[in-house]
């Protein structure tokens, strides 16, 4: 598992935590509980999963304080998934 498939993973497992947080993700992906782990496979869904902590920086620091991770790995992650911007 490559850094940022491991850090949108732990994005996941601390918004199971979050219950308000998962709702939203869940139903802006169209995704539900019991297919998450499925889910977690696709390097897509990874992307979709750290893109969602980066449209808001609130959520994305209360993440980083919850888990000890840096902003910029998040970031770094976001791009390793994503591809640089304008990259369609």
């Amino acid at each position: 598992m490559t850094p940022a498939e491991e850090t949108s993973i732990a994005i996941l497992a601390w918004l199971a935590n979050e219950p308000e947080l998962l709702g939203r993700f869940l139903a802006l992906t169209g995704t539900d509980p019991s297919s998450l782990r499925h889910a977690a496979t696709d390097p897509g869904f990874l992307a979709g999963v750290v893109d969602f902590l980066m449209g808001h920086e609130p959520t994305l620091l209360s993440f980083c304080a919850a888990t000890g991770t840096r902003p910029e790995d998040v970031v770094r992650a976001h791009m390793v998934l994503s591809g640089p911007p304008g990259d369609f």
